[in-house]
């Protein structure tokens, strides 16, 4: 080990590259390197800081280790001539902390299901989050980092959590939006939570790890994150870890130009705990996450790392032009002032290897007592473990045998909704990891579990609770189970009005392209038929404004049966999302069609809901409410079909062969009916009564009647087709 004084009185142009000589360089300006040109931040907090400062030899690893990570993302960048840089450089101390010893993780079992999650928010950083992985030791090799942002490559231009088009490990999450990723980091500390009240037991303990997220000044001035962190606040998650990249920089200007609260204050008042910290000081940082991590005192934390953007580069450093690219012709000599050696890309030393290599060693032994823990806790509760297991396998009973397990609803007229809640209550019994939530709105949406209690803290809460309460922000509702999908344990639902759904639009976009078949939505209300509340709660372009979402099932049920089918569907599904759209209003049963024939053509997408008598000459299509109005328009008319369509994209999935037998090329006269937008009904139709404009205030029925919405105005439509 070489003596402190050798950091400072030599120069590092003499030295070989070593290890240390990388240390030296990143210490000779203090700590870390490059002076602060902050003032003295300190930490402010609820509690003490009672961790020792980091050893010497550790110090001196983390620092070689962060100016490293500077030059693989610096590399990375240049080479794609594409990315951020600012983030990466800016908080390589923080990664170096995580990553170097405060992680709970096992990176040769990257989804070890009680490691700590690291989210990083800001995920324009990627290459920040690419570099700690590789060297942390997962498996995303040196090529992968020098193919960022390329096709097929393994380190896309944001952070993307496994699926069809990436597998990269490490990646809990999807990210670029600003603001998501904190919100999501809520709802995996939801999800953490219910699991360990639902699975820990006095004598083990299988659950207890904690949930980060490194979000910047963007993430903050998105609402969503100010949504979710009341949430998280009042639900007491303290097992949430914030960590803020605070350095005073947003893309177009300096954030002094658009911002000047008081962030601490503001999530003081929350009531996080709450530091203010040197996010470059890897003695501060190493000791605020250790008492963070050791404060069980009902309170998420809030860490202000206050660092410089494009840290390491002197051209860019601290300025709005570190943010992306611009730095990449400097960053030879950025790399060079940093103590890498010239000319060499992708430099990791031989000592940062074999740091991390004793970080896995030290992971790893945690890692086995926790199989020991976990061994003892399966033999001494074995129904509690083969739950568990299925439901991080997402092992569901297939929903062809799902719609079978569900008695007949018998139901006379009745709502969606109505329907929907004796549905939820038959799926929840058969699916242990189903939850559900609203956004102040169970007793109108109809989804609340009966008998599985609340979640949170409080009053009649408790973690183990299958109901959610969001209150009014149904942006972080959709961001939070965003979050619990991610965890990789629980399926979760969440409802409001259908008209609403645009507060939680981005988040349903992200479960779509992420692939979380653990999420869906209940939104009812479903249309004009909401009556007396007026166009602004009547949605007409809703449901095909959900509809033309890639990978998002939409389904409109027409009776009871059909609605069991939905939410069958909805939880079986593995691919992505589901919305169950439900109507406010009653609506016949088609009794004429045996409950299980309903269902079982409802999971398929689109099915005959009234066979022709006589030569096929017109198909008449409907979904939702209008079906009711379909059947009754065909009955006089023998040679016409009626197809209940719940759902497209299902029925878009079917065979050639069955997509013919319901809608056969052969009879082109064909009407669509729905009480929205006509648009998308055009592909299988050639004429559509729909509703291509606003609503009014008035009872339902009436609204309905003068917007077209009957069997006679359909009728009307059909002769005029002759």
């Amino acid at each position: 080990r070489l003596p402190g004084d050798y950091y400072l009185n030599n120069s590092i142009s003499t030295m070989k590259f070593s290890m240390l000589a990388i240390a030296a360089a990143a210490m000779s300006s203090g700590v870390n390197g490059f002076a602060v040109n902050h003032a003295s931040f300190g930490v402010r907090s609820a509690t003490s800081l009672k961790s020792a400062a980091v050893d010497v030899d550790t110090k001196a690893a983390l620092a070689t280790a962060a100016n490293e990570a500077r030059g693989l993302a610096m590399d990375s960048i240049a080479a794609a001539h594409s990315g951020h840089m600012g983030l990466p450089l800016g908080a390589a101390e923080i990664g170096a902390t995580l990553y170097g010893g405060e992680l709970q993780y096992n990176a040769q079992d990257p989804t070890w299901m009680n490691r700590d999650r690291f989210i990083l928010s800001a995920g324009h950083g990627s290459m920040f989050l690419y570099s700690w992985l590789n060297l942390a030791g997962y498996d995303l090799p040196m090529e992968e980092l020098k193919n960022f942002r390329q096709h097929h490559s393994q380190t896309p231009g944001h952070p993307e959590f496994p699926n069809s088009e990436h597998t990269t490990p490490g990646i809990e999450c999807t990210t670029g939006p600003l603001g998501q990723g904190v919100a999501n980091a809520v709802g995996f500390a939801v999800s953490e939570k219910m699991a360990a009240a639902k699975y820990n037991t006095e004598e083990h303990k299988i659950f207890g790890h904690h949930i980060y997220a490194l979000a910047g000044d963007g993430c903050f001035q998105e609402g969503v994150s100010a949504e979710a962190a009341a949430f998280a606040a009042h639900e007491k998650l303290d097992n949430l870890i914030v960590l803020y990249d605070a350095n005073e920089v947003t893309l177009d200007k300096m954030a002094e130009y658009t911002q000047s609260e008081d962030i601490i204050k503001r999530y003081e008042a929350y009531g996080w705990e709450v530091y203010d910290i040197d996010g470059h000081d890897l003695d501060v940082v190493q000791e605020t996450i250790a008492a963070a991590k050791a404060s069980d005192n009902g309170k998420p934390k809030f860490i202000k790392c206050n660092t410089i953007i494009g840290k390491g580069m002197e051209e860019t450093e601290g300025t709005n032009a570190a943010h992306g690219e611009a730095g990449v012709p400097y960053v030879d000599n950025a790399k060079k002032n940093i103590g890498l050696p010239e000319g060499e890309k992708w430099f990791v030393s031989e000592g940062t290897r074999d740091y991390f290599k004793g970080v896995q060693e030290k992971n790893t032994a945690v890692y086995e007592e926790w199989q020991k823990t976990y061994a003892a806790w399966s033999e001494a509760n074995p129904e509690l473990a083969k739950e568990l297991e299925a439901a991080i396998a997402d092992d569901v009973m297939p929903a062809e045998e799902m719609i079978k397990a569900i008695p007949a609803t018998e139901a006379s007229a009745e709502a969606t909704r109505v329907s929907g809640n004796k549905a939820i209550q038959e799926v929840a019994k058969l699916v242990p990891n189903y939850i559900s939530g609203s956004a102040d709105l169970h007793g109108s949406c109809r989804n609340y579990i009966e008998d599985g209690g609340n979640f949170g803290a409080g009053f009649d809460k408790s973690y183990a609770g299958k109901n959610l309460y969001f209150g009014i922000r149904e942006h972080a509702m959709g961001s939070i189970l965003n979050g619990i999908a991610y965890h990789g344990i629980f399926k979760a639902s969440g409802s409001t009005f259908a008209v609403f759904v645009d507060y939680f639009r981005p988040t349903i976009r992200v479960a779509a392209l992420a692939e979380l078949g653990r999420v869906s939505y209940v939104l009812t209300h479903d249309s004009i038929g909401v009556g007396e509340d007026g166009p602004t709660h009547q949605p007409v372009e809703t449901v095909s404004g959900l509809r033309v979402f890639p990978n998002l099932d939409v389904w409109r049920p027409s009776d009871a049966e059909e609605t069991v089918a939905s939410f069958v569907s909805s939880v079986t599904r593995k691919e992505g999302p589901t919305a169950l759209i439900f109507s406010r209003q009653n609506m016949d049963q088609n009794d004429a069609v045996d409950y299980m024939e309903r269902r079982e053509g409802a999971l398929k997408g689109a099915y005959i809901a009234k066979k022709e008598t006589e030569d096929l000459d017109l198909i008449i299509l409907a979904t939702g409410s209008e079906v009711q109005h379909a059947l009754k328009a065909a009955a006089d008319l023998p040679g016409a079909r009626v197809v209940s369509m719940p759902c497209m994209s299902v029925y878009e999935r079917q065979s050639d062969d069955y997509k013919e037998s319901v809608l056969p090329s052969s009879c082109t006269k064909r009407i669509a009916m729905e009480a929205g937008v006509s648009g998308l009904w055009y592909k299988y139709a050639s004429k559509v009564v729909g509703v291509d404009r606003f609503g009014f205030s008035a009872p339902g029925d009436i609204v309905m009647s003068e917007l077209g919405m009957t069997p006679e105005n359909l009728s009307e439509q059909i002769a005029s087709m002759n």
